[in-house]
């Protein structure tokens, strides 16, 4: 529906009536301000959020292993941040971007962990990835939505 603003004027009631028919909101203001600042406000609503990608975490492949049921497990070591498991990730082969998914196995030794942190070694499965080639990096990363605002 559209929208009405009425600033220091009376809305005649067949006016409103017919506007309520019609889904039409009328909205009466007597302070330019508050116009102002609902305009911006809704204005805002519409905006797209800008998005940002964060870097989390950046390993190194030093070799591969086959794991029954599971396919290819990248041995790495974390040389920058923090590894999670479920984060996004790119997988980088002579600075080109060869694959992107999700870090879906996190292990250190033989146990399954939630994250690991730079200096340590682990193994890395990445969703769809297939083979892993020593020197590879892996990078993880998250997207943040930010709310993009007016300045009147």
């Amino acid at each position: 529906g559209a929208v009405i603003i009425a600033f220091h004027v009376q809305v005649d009631s067949n006016a409103k009536l017919q506007a309520r028919q019609e889904g039409v909101d009328i909205r009466s203001y007597s302070v330019i301000y508050n116009v102002e600042e609902e305009l911006k406000l809704a204005l805002e609503g519409l905006l797209e959020p800008e998005k940002k990608e964060e870097v989390l975490g950046r390993a190194v492949v030093l070799e591969m292993f086959k794991i029954p049921k599971q396919g290819f497990i990248a041995g790495t070591r974390v040389e920058e941040g923090t590894i999670h498991r479920g984060a996004k990730a790119r997988l980088i082969r002579d600075d080109e971007v060869i694959h992107e998914g999700s870090v879906t196995s996190l292990k250190r030794f033989k146990d399954d962990v939630k994250e690991i942190k730079e200096g340590m070694e682990c193994g890395i499965g990445i969703e769809g990835a297939g083979k892993f080639k020593e020197d590879d990096i892996i990078v993880t990363f998250e997207i943040q939505s930010i709310k993009r605002t007016l300045e009147l």
